[in-house]
C-alpha cells in the first residue's frame, strides 16, 4: 500500500486547484481521475468565463484548463489517469482500479472532487439513439470535433442549455427550438440573448411528449404544460430533428463520501445528496474534505476557488501551514467566492422572480420569457446611451458577477465599480475611440459599438462574432434583430481580429440609420 500526504479524487477544476495549493506547501500529492485526459469539464468549455480577473474572467475554459495543468506539473503534482476510485473508507484508504488491477492507497488527508453527473428525464422514446445529454454534446463537439447531429432540439434553459445551444450553432448544427417546462428562462439573460438573435425560438412552459423514430430519433413532439405541470391537450408541436439534447440539471457524484460514512443531507438547492461540512470543507469523517460540485452545484469559477480552499485547509490540518496563514488565505478566497454568489442568480435568490435590478431598473420580462430584450425595454438600462459619434451600447441587464468590460476600455468609458454585479454604465465624460476592446472582452457578447452618423442616412454597428467562416469585407446579407428577425439589408464594412480579442471577431456592418438600435446579428446572403 502506497501512502501520500494528500490524495485527490478527481482532476477537474476543483481537484487540480486543491492539489496545486497543497503541493505548493510541500505536500506529496497524487490525483486520480477516471478519464483519459485531466481537466474535467474545462476542456469542453470554449466560452469565456464570467467574474473578474481573480476569477479568470474573459478567459476560455479550455485555456484555464491548460494553465491549471501546467501549474500542477510545476508544483510536482502526480496525476494518474484512467484510474477509477472504487472505494473510500473511514481510515482514509482508497481502492483504485487502474487497467485490470486494483491498487490500494492511503492518504493522511483526502479531498473528494468528483464533480457531478447529468440528470435525465424520461418520455416516450427517450432511450432512442439521438437522445443525449448536453455534456455529451459538448464532449463530441469540443473534444472530438464531431457534430452531435444536424437538426437539434434543446430541452433546458439554464446556463448549460443556453451555452451548449450556442456552441451547437458554432459547430454548424441547426438548433430548431429551445424548450423548458419552467415559465421563465433559468440561465443568464446574456446567454439567452445571443441564442435568440441567431433565430432560435424559445418554448417555455413546454415539455417533450415523445421522441419519434423506430431505430433512431427522426422527430420530436412537444406540448404546453399547465401550472400543475400537466400537458395541455391540443397544444402539441412537431419538429423534424435527428437529435434531442437534454440539459436538465446536474447531481453531485457523492457516492464515495456516503461509502466512507460521511454524514449526508438531501439538499435540493445544492443539487441533491451532499456531505455536511464544516467551515473548512471537512466532512464529518476527520481528514476527508470536499470541493466543487460534489458539495453543491455551482459554476466552474466557484469550483476552482473551493478547490484552493480545500487544499489550504488540508495543508493546515496536516501541519504544513499554521492557522494564521490558513485563516488569512481562506478569508481572501471566501471574499472572492462570495462575490460570485452575489446578484440575482445568487443562492438566496434561487427560484425567486425578481422585479427590479439593484439599480432600480425593471427586469425585462420579455428576456425571461422569450430570450431577448423588447425594443421598448432597452433604453432604461445604464449601459444603453445615445450620443454623437461612436459609442458602446451595453445590453447587460441583469446583476450577474462580471466586470471585464470595465478593465478592457483604455479610455475608461465603462464603469461598474467595486461591486461586480452592478450593471455597466457609460461615463458621459469619457470619449469612446471605437477600439472594440469592450466588445471583445464581454463574456456574454452583450456589448455593441454603434455610430448613428457613420455615413449619410447610414449607421454602423460593431458586433461580437464567433462563427466560421468569417464573412469578407463587402459581403452583403441580412441584419437580424434581438429576436432573430430580419430587419434590413446589411453590408460588412470592417472585420477586426486580434490575438487580444481571443477569437471574438468584431464585425462592423452598415445599416440604415434607423436600424442602429435594432440590428444585432449578421447573416450572410
Amino acid at each position: 500500500m502506497k501512502r501520500y500526504d494528500l490524495i485527490v479524487v478527481g482532476a477537474g477544476p476543483s481537484g487540480l486547484s486543491a492539489a496545486i495549493e497543497a503541493a505548493k506547501k510541500g505536500m506529496n500529492v497524487i490525483v486520480f481521475d477516471e478519464n483519459a485526459k485531466p481537466g474535467g469539464q474545462l476542456f469542453k468549455q470554449i466560452h469565456k468565463f464570467f467574474g473578474s480577473k481573480e476569477h479568470k474572467a474573459k478567459i476560455r475554459g479550455f485555456k484555464i484548463g491548460e494553465d491549471l495543468l501546467k501549474e500542477a506539473e510545476d508544483a510536482g503534482v502526480q496525476v494518474v489517469l484512467n484510474a477509477t476510485v472504487i472505494g473510500l473508507y473511514l481510515d482514509r484508504e482508497i481502492t483504485v482500479r487502474i487497467g485490470d488491477e486494483i491498487h490500494h492507497y492511503k492518504g493522511d488527508a483526502i479531498i473528494v472532487a468528483t464533480g457531478a453527473s447529468e440528470n435525465m428525464v424520461t418520455f416516450d422514446g427517450w432511450t432512442l439513439p439521438g437522445v443525449i445529454g448536453a455534456g455529451a454534446a459538448q464532449t463530441m463537439m469540443n473534444l472530438h470535433g464531431i457534430q452531435p447531429g444536424k437538426k437539434i432540439l434543446m430541452l433546458g434553459s439554464g446556463n448549460v442549455g443556453l451555452v451548449v445551444s450556442y456552441q451547437l450553432m458554432q459547430a454548424g448544427c441547426e438548433v430548431v427550438a429551445l424548450v423548458d417546462a419552467a415559465p421563465r428562462i433559468g440561465g443568464y439573460g446574456v446567454h439567452a440573448a445571443k441564442v435568440a438573435r441567431c433565430g432560435v425560438p424559445f418554448y417555455l412552459s413546454h415539455t417533450i411528449v415523445k421522441a419519434e423514430g423506430e431505430d433512431r430519433v427522426t422527430g420530436v413532439t412537444i406540448a404546453k404544460v399547465d401550472q400543475n405541470w400537466q400537458t395541455v391537450p391540443g397544444s402539441e408541436k412537431h419538429f423534424d430533428v435527428d437529435t434531442i439534447c437534454l440539459a436538465v440539471g446536474l447531481s453531485p457524484m457523492s457516492q464515495l463520501l456516503k461509502m466512507a460514512g460521511c454524514e449526508m443531507e438531501d439538499n435540493p438547492k445544492k443539487g441533491g445528496q451532499v456531505p455536511i461540512c464544516n467551515e473548512y470543507g471537512e466532512t464529518s469523517v476527520k481528514g476527508i474534505f470536499v470541493a466543487g460540485d460534489v458539495s453543491g452545484i455551482e459554476e466552474a469559477s466557484s469550483a476552482m476557488i473551493e478547490g484552493r480552499m480545500a487544499g489550504i485547509a488540508a495543508a493546515c490540518a496536516l501541519g504544513f501551514m499554521d492557522k494564521k496563514e490558513r485563516n488569512e488565505k481562506l478569508a481572501a478566497l471566501e471574499k472572492a467566492l462570495e462575490s460570485l454568489r452575489q446578484g440575482m442568480f445568487g443562492p438566496e435568490n434561487k427560484g425567486k422572480l425578481l422585479k427590479k435590478t439593484e439599480e432600480g431598473c425593471d427586469i425585462s420580462m420579455n428576456l425571461l420569457e422569450n430570450g431577448y430584450l423588447a425594443e421598448e425595454e432597452v433604453k432604461q438600462y445604464p449601459g444603453v446611451t445615445k450620443t454623437v459619434g461612436i459609442h458602446p451600447v451595453m445590453e447587460c441587464t441583469q446583476n450577474i458577477p462580471c466586470n471585464p468590460c470595465q478593465d478592457a476600455c483604455p479610455k475608461k468609458c465603462i464603469k461598474i465599480g467595486e461591486n461586480i454585479t452592478s450593471l455597466p454604465a457609460v461615463d458621459p465624460d469619457a470619449q469612446c475611440i471605437g477600439c472594440g476592446m469592450c466588445v471583445a472582452a464581454c463574456s456574454g457578447q452583450a456589448i455593441f459599438l454603434v455610430n448613428e452618423q457613420f455615413e449619410k442616412d447610414y449607421a454602423s454597428v460593431t458586433l461580437p462574432y464567433e462563427f466560421l467562416p468569417l464573412p469578407e469585407k463587402g459581403a452583403e446579407g441580412k441584419a437580424l434583430d434581438r429576436g432573430g428577425n430580419e430587419v434590413c439589408r446589411a453590408e460588412v464594412v470592417e472585420i477586426k481580429t486580434s490575438k487580444g480579442f481571443d477569437h471574438t471577431n468584431l464585425l462592423t456592418i452598415r445599416v440604415p440609420a434607423d436600424m442602429a438600435m435594432k440590428a444585432r446579428f449578421f447573416r450572410a446572403s
